[in-house]
């Protein structure tokens, strides 16, 4: 299965987690891998287990980043 479809299949689960505000596609280590952006990480220890990010999307890694409060800007 090809990267974007893995993403688009698991888009609306990952969307629906606590403090994920995206997720996209882009590089680790030379490696494609699903980026989830949220609003702040969090230890796993302190989540619920349906609340973790997996850590593989049909066999693609995640990776997760911090990018905070998302806002509209205006010019």
């Amino acid at each position: 299965m090809k990267i974007e479809l893995a993403m688009k299949k698991h888009e609306e689960q990952v969307m629906q987690l606590p403090n994920v505000t995206g997720i996209g596609i882009g590089k680790k280590a030379g490696k494609d891998v699903i980026k989830v952006f949220v609003t702040r990480k969090l230890p796993e220890s302190t989540l619920q287990s349906h609340e973790i990010i997996p850590k593989a999307l049909d066999g693609y890694e995640t990776d997760v980043e911090e990018i905070g409060i998302v806002t509209t800007q205006t010019l």
